[in-house]
């Protein structure tokens, strides 16, 4: 199934997670969080998404809130910069947007998906990609590869299978046959209908999740336990532990404590076309080696979006796999790790990094 964007009749009931958890998604401008809860700055008066891009707060003078209602209940006002209270008509855009998708004989075009949602092309083209995490385009044909997939078993032939799922003819549906099964939705949804099998497990860098579905490590985090994987998997079935899961566990073990003998461990990520493309680049540093974010932008080809290439840093799901780590101030300093300095800077010497 591919992501149909938030239940709406879990509209008006937002999830709080632990503070730990919640302070983790402000620190790596975590979207997946947005609507969950709205983080309070007692220093300034305000309260934004955990994606917002404003400069992090002190722990000491954040609260969390379920909703911006609580928030406005303590005396805080909305952060003009990210507008947490457009949420909700964010989302609902997006629903009629798909809703449109859905009943479309062919491919809607972007911009009367936009004028139908009120917003202008370029600002709904974001805004869906960041909801949905995929365009509208690839949307609508995932949408029909999925139809695809659930009409070709009842159908009298392949050909009557193709026209029903909305492609033109069976040129256009070959020509998209490699998206069948390849839809991100463990991602995009919550991780509906995956099963992930998890453990925390200690290691010489303190306790490590370690979470997998049947295709790769989803999931590697040091400091988290059950309860932030389900936050962040609220649809997934979660299975503790298993003999299934033994050998890849110890793989990853082996990969924390000796960094840089990763490279044939299987992972199962799914993020916009953005952050994969700088995961790619990563993972293309080689262990020992350090790079700039503006090294990275560099690299995939976008030497202008540094800032963006530190929010899809900071949003890596698999730490060490992904090595995050590798990528420092272009000053030469450390700069910010999700799980703090001393791992990161314990990861670099692992390597054979003075950093």
């Amino acid at each position: 199934m591919i992501n149909h964007t938030k239940d709406p009749a879990m509209a008006g009931t937002p999830i709080t997670p632990g503070d730990d958890t919640a302070w983790n998604a402000v620190l790596t401008r975590d979207r997946s969080f947005d609507g969950r809860f709205v983080t309070g700055v007692l220093s300034t008066g305000i309260y934004c998404r955990p994606s917002c891009a404003a400069r992090h707060p002190r722990r000491d003078n954040v609260r969390f809130f379920a909703d911006g209602m609580a928030a406005r209940a303590a005396g805080l006002r909305a952060c003009l910069r990210c507008r947490p209270d457009d949420l909700a008509r964010d989302e609902t855009a997006i629903l009629e947007a798909i809703a449109l998708i859905r009943d479309a004989q062919g491919l809607p075009a972007l911009a009367d998906l936009a004028a139908a949602t009120g917003y202008s092309a370029a600002h709904f083209q974001r805004l869906f990609v960041r909801h949905t995490g995929l365009s509208p385009a690839a949307y609508a044909r995932a949408l029909r590869a999925e139809r695809m997939a659930e009409t070709l078993s009842g159908a009298n032939s392949v050909t009557e299978a193709i026209y029903d799922a909305g492609f033109s003819g069976p040129s256009r549906f070959y020509a998209d046959a490699d998206r069948l099964g390849m839809a991100p939705s463990a991602w995009i949804d919550g991780g509906r209908g995956a099963v992930i099998r998890w453990a925390v497990v200690p290691t010489s860098l303190g306790p490590m999740l370690v979470a997998a579905t049947d295709k790769g490590v989803c999931r590697l985090s040091f400091a988290e336990d059950g309860a932030a994987l389900a936050a962040r998997f609220p649809n997934a079935v979660l299975v503790e532990g298993g003999g299934e899961f033994a050998d890849l566990l110890g793989q990853v073990i082996a990969a924390v404590e000796t960094p840089g003998t990763s490279d044939h461990i299987p992972i199962d990520v799914r993020g916009t076309a953005f952050q994969e493309a700088v995961w790619r680049g990563l993972r293309a540093i080689p262990a020992g080696e350090t790079r700039s974010y503006g090294d990275i932008a560099a690299a995939i080809g976008h030497p202008g979006a540094v800032r963006a290439a530190g929010s899809a840093n900071g949003a890596n799901p698999v730490a060490v796999l992904i090595p995050c780590h590798r990528v420092i101030r272009s000053d030469g300093s450390l700069g910010g790790y999700a799980y703090g300095p001393a791992i990161k800077r314990e990861l670099l010497a692992r390597e054979g990094h003075g950093a």
